[in-house]
């Protein structure tokens, strides 16, 4: 299975966004990353749905929407006709996950769960069969450009287990402090999506920073 870079907005220059999106659609970028915080499950606000609604008007690549608000259950019909491709909700964040992932999938849209660092991946053993992605925060969300935390390989490495005993088909997508250094061996990991934020749009080159996280990426499988 190839690996797929998103590249993440919230590193985007929001003064340039439709500049920065039609960067990515011309990259080697696989999808958008699209992080949405309410102030409340995170200590900060981001892209709320009309943002959302002008990337899908220049988006060519799918929308890989990350839902950091508490309760997601209340907007997952809103969301997904905005358009978005991928829906990812926090186990954190809500009392009945199954319901919300359920939901999801009955609008034709990919469900994803994300854990925060503190959270254990065997909090997800009831629920693995029926996701498409589980996403491992390996910074503590809210903010961009945090350093990676190293025990998140460890962590992978436990979810990668835990999808080949099960025989689950789900992707495993890690996001915060990525970038070329570590891509390997989050890779050797299990990591089947990489979101690149600030090593992307920080960078002085951020097309050619996503081709050399794709050939970096080419080179560890």
């Amino acid at each position: 299975m190839p690996h797929l870079v998103a590249a993440s907005l919230l590193a985007a220059d929001f003064a340039n966004l439709q500049r920065d999106i039609e960067m990515v659609n011309a990259s080697q970028a696989d999808w958008f990353h699209v992080d949405v915080m309410d102030g409340d499950f995170v200590p900060n606000f981001s892209i709320g749905t009309p943002v959302i609604e002008a990337i899908r008007k220049h988006a060519r690549k799918p929308l890989d929407v990350h839902l950091m608000i508490n309760k997601p259950e209340r907007y997952i019909h809103h969301f997904a006709s905005l358009g978005a491709d991928i829906l990812t909700v926090h186990i954190e964040a809500t009392n009945h996950l199954h319901r919300v992932v359920s939901l999801i999938r009955e609008l034709g849209i990919k469900a994803g769960v994300s854990l925060n660092p503190h959270t254990p991946v065997s909090s997800l053993e009831s629920i693995l069969s029926e996701v498409d992605l589980v996403l491992i925060m390996s910074v503590n969300p809210g903010f961009g450009g945090q350093k990676f935390i190293p025990a998140s390989l460890e962590k992978i490495a436990r979810l990668n287990q835990m999808r080949k005993n099960s025989g689950s088909g789900f992707l495993i997508e890690v996001d915060g402090g990525v970038g070329i250094k570590n891509a390997p061996q989050l890779v050797d990991a299990g990591v089947d999506i990489l979101v690149a934020g600030n090593s992307v749009f920080a960078s002085p080159d951020p097309a050619q920073s996503i081709t050399d996280l794709k050939n970096c990426l080419n080179r560890a499988q």
